[in-house]
Order: structure tokens, then sequence, then C-alpha cells
């Protein structure tokens, strides 16, 4: 982009959860934003691990709920997701499908690798060998959750926003009395979203 140029304008469309390329490139904005919203390229071993834990199972459980931000097909370039919004509708049944169908072939796809001890690789396959579930508490009253990450150059000009509102519609209409959203305590962009 040079200085006269403008930024590209970004649209909302749904995830194409059939297309390797797309699902790369979401894993790849996975990791681009998993160190408190900030690149984690540099920190993880394993990068396609994660993408396995946060995006890919939205992609296969509930691909009418993925929603990509992207840059807009024009003349034949084709559109370049910079970030995404996936939901369920039901976290529960979610965590069930995830670890009966989910996890056991991550888990025999990913055998236990020695990792770098204290790194973030070491938390990975913990939470691939042991996933933690949501707390009946939170899911009998916010039974949806979301997932949300926007690189930089998708942040602060209301696309989370358009996302969200594009998510709580898709919700509302299924019936969904409540969602809820996890975020780290030092991800403050997130906090302020």
């Amino acid at each position: 982009m040079t200085a006269d140029s403008h930024p590209a304008p970004l649209s909302i469309r749904l995830a194409r959860a059939d297309d390797p390329g797309e699902i790369d490139q979401l894993y790849d904005i996975c990791v681009r934003t998993a160190a408190w919203g900030r690149d984690a390229s540099g920190l993880l071993a394993e990068h396609r691990l994660l993408g396995d834990i946060f995006v890919g199972p939205y992609l296969a459980c509930a691909p009418d709920l993925a929603w990509v931000l992207a840059t807009e097909e024009v003349q034949g370039t084709p559109s370049q997701p910079v970030g995404y919004f996936l939901a369920v509708a039901d976290t529960v049944a979610f965590e069930d499908k995830w670890e009966h169908e989910w996890w056991p072939r991550l888990r025999a796809q990913s055998p236990r690798r020695p990792v770098q001890p204290g790194s973030p690789d070491v938390w990975l396959h913990s939470y691939v060998e042991n996933p933690p579930r949501t707390p009946a508490d939170i899911t009998s009253r916010y039974p949806a959750h979301i997932h949300v990450d926007l690189l930089p150059e998708a942040q602060g000009n209301g696309h989370g926003r358009r996302l969200w509102t594009t998510a709580i519609k898709a919700l509302r209409s299924r019936g969904v009395p409540g969602v809820h959203l996890g975020v780290a305590a030092r991800n403050t962009n997130a906090q302020g979203f």
C-alpha cells in the first residue's frame, strides 16, 4: 500500500470451511494473534497445533457460524482473510462432539513429541490431552460461545463490532439466550472490544 492508497475495503462472509487454503490462512491468523492479540510465530514450534485447537473444530462442527473478515475480491485478486469470528450455539454439545470426534483424531495425528520445557507448546499439548470443559454455571446461562481474532490492520475500525452483530443475529435466530467469551487478562485490546 502506498501513501496515496486507501486500505482495501473489508467485507464479512461465511468462512470457506471446505477450502484447505482458507483454513491455512485462518490458522495463520490464529498464530499471528495468539500472544494476547500479538504475533506468536516466534513463540511456538507447532503453529498448526494452535489452529487445530482454536479454529479447526469450529470450522468442522459449526461452519454455518464461522465468519471471515476479508478484503474484497478485486479484478481476479482473491479475497484475503484478515480476521474471523467463530461461534457455536450450544457449547456443551460442541465440547461433547469435540471430545468424541475432534480430539481423538488430533491425538492420533499429533503424538506427544518432546517439547522445550516451559514453552507454550507444552501448554498446547496439555490442552489436547486434557481439554477444559466450560463450567455448567456459565453454559446454563450463556450456552453459546465465540472465538474471535483480527489481525492488527483490521482492528480499531468497527470491524469486530460488525462481526459481533452478524453472529448475534444468527444466534438469536436460533433462539440462543446468551453468549460467553473468554478473554486472557493480558489481552487488553480484546477486553476493550
